[in-house]
């Protein structure tokens, strides 16, 4: 299928907007980089305690922060997953005796902050199976409900299964909600309600990673990064010529810290599903570089007319169809996971949508430029080359 159909647009007379452009969004990304000292790491790789925190109604974000900014040291970041009532509740940590510390003084924070009732009841929303059972095995044996072990664990199975269950997702308005669930009784629900109490959020999840998986992690991403970069390198050189291969590397590199300055331009977290993105996009920029490549390799056998800039000018033009179709498709789907993943998957897709504008540009007017300016510069070489020889002659026979 081809949307565009003969066309000569000159792309490389145009290139120089866009290598400008290019040169400015990496001077400044690495500007910020600097002055930040270094990208803004999630907890994936920075190391803290990480929980998505859902409400029964608008979280309170600052009275969130407050709270426990006076419990726990260091920064506390607390943002709203938007489109819901939850809240992402981040700590730092400074070494890995603070890591379960933290995250256990997190919830006991908010129990202690929003929890209605402060008799010595049992929070049903933030509390697994086990804690339930043992603080109903005494009173409902003491109310006349006779059950055993494994008819307990069943029946607040049941009841948290429910309680899990959408549209309720953790959280109920009324142990009454539970009435329809097998085995419960008003019996069991009175004594529900008298040994435990309904707090106005649940813990959907919870992350810790220590500081020095987080750091092995780091390491590891940027390692895996520079052996794809190497390995397509290797690849393109073989398969095509060694420029070839430098040119179509440069500007995937120039893509990735474009898209990392980018991250820290806008202040987000890089995380691993930030370098699942960067990594897509190293091959998806490549291949967007290697078809254009693969089209001027494939003119230069056929026939030579004019220049070499016109040649790369009209391989453009002819892959202009499948570059608009796949980058474009591939936009669009980034641009609807950005605009209604949520706050979990933003990072990534703000990683795809600026990396696939980034990396389309590049392949036209970052890596073929590159590829005219080598080969316009062996091709004088090689004419100085021829010229010295003549040149010497002629001083010869003057003499």
């Amino acid at each position: 299928m081809e949307i565009f159909k003969n066309t000569n647009f000159d792309f490389l007379g145009k290139k120089w907007p866009f290598i400008w452009a290019s040169l400015v969004l990496t001077v400044a990304g690495l500007g910020s980089l600097v002055v930040k000292g270094g990208p803004k790491y999630g907890i994936d790789f920075a190391g803290g305690a990480l929980m998505y925190v859902k409400f029964d109604s608008k979280p309170p974000v600052e009275k969130i922060r407050s709270a426990l900014s006076a419990k726990i040291p260091g920064e506390i970041s607390v943002q709203e997953v938007t489109g819901s009532n939850e809240v992402m509740i981040g700590t730092e940590l400074k070494d890995e005796k603070s890591l379960e510390a933290n995250s256990g003084l997190m919830l006991q924070t908010l129990q202690a902050t929003f929890g209605r009732d402060a008799g010595g009841k049992l929070d049903f929303h933030n509390n697994g199976a086990t804690a339930i059972s043992d603080r109903l095995r005494g009173p409902l044996q003491t109310a006349g409900v006779a059950l055993s072990d494994p008819q307990l664990q069943d029946l607040v199975k049941a009841m948290l299964g429910h309680r899990d269950t959408p549209p309720r997702s953790g959280l109920l308005k009324s142990f009454d909600e539970l009435n329809g669930v097998a085995g419960v009784t008003p019996q069991v629900i009175s004594v529900l309600k008298q040994e435990c109490y309904l707090a106005p959020f649940t813990v959907r999840s919870k992350e810790t990673v220590g500081p020095k998986v987080g750091a092995e992690l780091r390491n590891k991403a940027i390692l895996a990064t520079l052996y794809a970069l190497g390995g397509m390198l290797v690849y393109i050189a073989f398969r095509f010529e060694w420029i070839y291969g430098v040119a179509a590397v440069i500007a995937v590199f120039h893509d990735t810290v474009i898209t990392v300055g980018l991250f820290s331009l806008f202040d987000k977290e890089v995380n691993l599903t930030v370098v699942a993105a960067l990594l897509t996009l190293v091959g998806y920029s490549m291949n967007d570089t290697i078809v254009v490549f693969d089209r001027i390799r494939e003119n230069l056998k056929v026939a030579r007319r004019g220049s070499f800039e016109f040649l790369v000018n009209a391989s453009i033009n002819q892959t202009l169809s499948r570059t608009i179709l796949t980058s474009g498709l591939t936009f669009l789907s980034a641009v609807a996971l950005l605009a209604l993943g949520g706050q979990v998957l933003h990072p990534f897709s703000f990683a795809l949508v600026s990396g696939i504008l980034v990396g389309t540009y590049s392949s036209v007017f970052i890596a073929s430029p590159i590829l005219i300016f080598w080969t316009n510069f062996m091709e004088q070489r090689r004419k100085g080359a021829r010229l010295e020889p003549a040149a010497a002659a002629g001083g010869k026979k003057g003499r």
